[in-house]
């Protein structure tokens, strides 16, 4: 795997945790949730851009969108204990099957 995929799926997991401190921040009114936020937005993007840099943009966003959204699934019904419904826990799994598929079709 080249760095371009350590970079794009490290930013990716970093996803869900801004978006856990943003919930948390409460709309920006709570100071340390809040820095926590920009922090970790700023990293996330600057792993996502450096992915960018080897990967093909369109591969480089799915899979960091994707994976991001998959883990604030999990994570929200895991942990925030948000709803769970029989097509979110379906369709969940058609976006890690499309990831793989990207990243296999990436290295033809």
């Amino acid at each position: 795997m080249n760095r371009g995929w350590f970079y794009v799926i490290i930013g990716g997991f970093l996803e869900i945790f801004w978006v856990l401190a943003l919930k948390l921040s409460h709309n920006f009114t709570v100071l340390h949730y809040s820095v926590i936020t920009i922090v970790l937005v700023m990293v996330s993007f600057y792993l996502f851009s450096k992915g960018m840099e080897e990967l093909p943009s369109e591969i480089a966003y799915t899979v960091y969108t994707g994976i991001g959204a998959v883990r604030t699934i999990i994570f929200g019904i895991l942990f925030l204990h948000e709803t769970t419904s029989l097509p979110k826990l379906g369709f969940a799994p058609l976006l890690i099957v499309g990831i793989l598929g990207l990243k296999m079709a990436s290295e033809e």
